[in-house]
């Protein structure tokens, strides 16, 4: 297959109209191989076009003004098709109203270019699936290497961002689903304090967990998004500093987060030796409690059954209305979306009893101990300013018919707390992009920003910007 390296990315010039139509130019040249984007808005060049004459009146909005963004298409967004990857949607018209998200980002004067793919229902569905794929919106591609996964869920978001489609994309997340995705797509992707960005419009997993957030080419563009995504007045962009990391403490828990990809141990070793040479003590050889599998589990499935029946009450008369409707339609349409992998998950939340049940309640507690007394136990016993762990394993080989092969990762006790992580891109393994993830307590969202942009300078000035995806066939 003929390779493409991306072309220089239209952010900061030129007008929304000019963005727009670089943009579209190059999704009809690049998304036919990694299927990033499941349904282009086609009110966007009209979008842009207003946009303009508001600039040409003297009217910009914001630092975001004409900058197209995409948007994950379990996120509500008035007239186009929003479906978390699923045919029991797609047929149902679209919603009718804007999440609040979304509203943000226009009223910012964004120009919404289209929906992008994720794993289907957010992967939560069942065991065995791949990322990436949904009977929606197909499989999407990493474009660092075509036969390799954009891991999940926010799939689409993070390869269209490295493809070059947009410089901005919104992500959801429950347990790894932004950082995930940054990583092997080597973007960097923002999981904020669960409740910083409402949630509302958002179809659901789990509320105690479920966030969106931002996913760009550097730190300072997706603190920038998350300004206007938060609308809490502050701004996250003005927390990159460069001398950033000068007097601070970071903590480096070991265990379960290291020892299984050697090549991306090697990388993080080397960060961690940048971050050191850049004026940060690391305190070293930490650990964090292991969470239980009923906190990852019976949590979600308990919040999912509840959750999916507000949400779907909120779409048109006619649709599916709570989660048995969607067992009942995937076994009708097996062989569209089953055909890969079960449902087990959506079975499983189906036979729990409600919020109210001990075990539901006894998950939730057990959760939060262990992430967020985890956490915070680390944090102030050794008067650390966060937590840096290595992200995610190099992509793994797409396999449809066994699934992912997902060796580790570092988004479980963030997750179980509802805290905020940052991941950046950190090196490449034989090609292939991996990740740094920062991790805090509650609300340290701004300080994140603050060492992940320093860090990122300092990796910058000595390895050089992070190379753009060629579209390999194979690696």
């Amino acid at each position: 297959m003929t390779t493409t390296r991306p072309s220089p990315t239209p952010a900061g010039r030129g007008s929304a109209s000019a963005r727009v139509e670089a943009l579209q130019a190059r999704l009809d040249e690049v998304d036919p191989l990694v299927r990033a984007v499941c349904t282009p808005n086609p009110a966007a060049r009209a979008d842009a076009a207003r946009l303009d004459q508001e600039s040409a009146a003297g009217h910009v909005r914001g630092a975001l003004h004409g900058v197209p963004v995409l948007v994950k298409d379990n996120i509500d967004t008035a007239g186009l098709a929003t479906t978390a990857g699923s045919n029991a949607l797609a047929s149902q018209p679209p919603p009718a109203h804007d999440a609040p998200l979304v509203q943000r980002l226009r009223e910012a004067g964004c120009v919404i270019l289209g929906k992008t793919n994720l794993s289907e229902w957010a992967n939560f569905r069942g065991a065995g699936s791949s990322s990436g794929w949904s009977a929606y919106g197909g499989l999407t591609r990493n474009p660092y290497a075509l036969n390799r996964s954009a891991g999940g869920s926010s799939s689409g978001s993070g390869a269209a961002v490295a493809a070059g489609l947009a410089d901005l994309a919104i992500g959801t997340e429950t347990n790894g689903s932004i950082v995930c995705p940054a990583a092997l797509n080597g973007v960097v992707g923002i999981k904020p304090t669960v409740g910083l960005i409402p949630q509302r419009g958002i179809i659901p997993i789990s509320h105690s967990q479920d966030t969106a957030g931002p996913m760009a080419k550097t730190v300072r563009e997706a603190a920038a998004l998350l300004s206007v995504l938060a609308a809490d007045g502050k701004d996250y962009a003005a927390a990159c500093a460069d001398d950033g990391l000068q007097g601070v403490r970071i903590g480096v828990p070991r265990g379960s987060a290291w020892g299984y990809s050697a090549g991306l141990d090697r990388v993080s070793e080397q960060a961690l030796e940048l971050l050191s040479r850049a004026g940060a003590t690391l305190v070293d050889g930490l650990s964090l409690p292991t969470p239980g599998q009923d906190e990852q589990l019976v949590v979600p499935c308990h919040e999912l059954k509840t959750g999916m029946a507000a949400y779907l009450a909120t779409r048109a008369e006619g649709g599916p209305r709570t989660l048995a409707d969607l067992i009942h339609y995937n076994r009708a349409h097996a062989d569209v979306e089953l055909r890969y992998f079960g449902q087990e998950l959506f079975e499983q939340a189906e036979q729990t009893d409600g919020l109210d049940s001990p075990s539901y309640v006894a998950a939730r507690l057990a959760g939060l101990r262990t992430g967020r007394d985890g956490i915070d136990d680390l944090l102030k016993t050794h008067q650390l300013d966060a937590l840096v762990m290595p992200a995610y394993t190099p992509a793994w080989t797409i396999d449809l018919i066994n699934g992912d092969n997902v060796l580790g990762s570092s988004s479980t006790h963030a997750a179980l707390a509802g805290y905020p992580l940052l991941c950046v891109p950190s090196g490449l393994v034989e090609g292939l992009p991996v990740g740094l993830i920062f991790g805090g307590t509650a609300g340290s969202d701004a300080n994140l920003i603050r060492l992940a942009h320093a860090f990122e300078t300092i990796r910058t000035a000595t390895q050089g910007p992070f190379p753009t995806p060629e579209f390999k066939a194979w690696i």
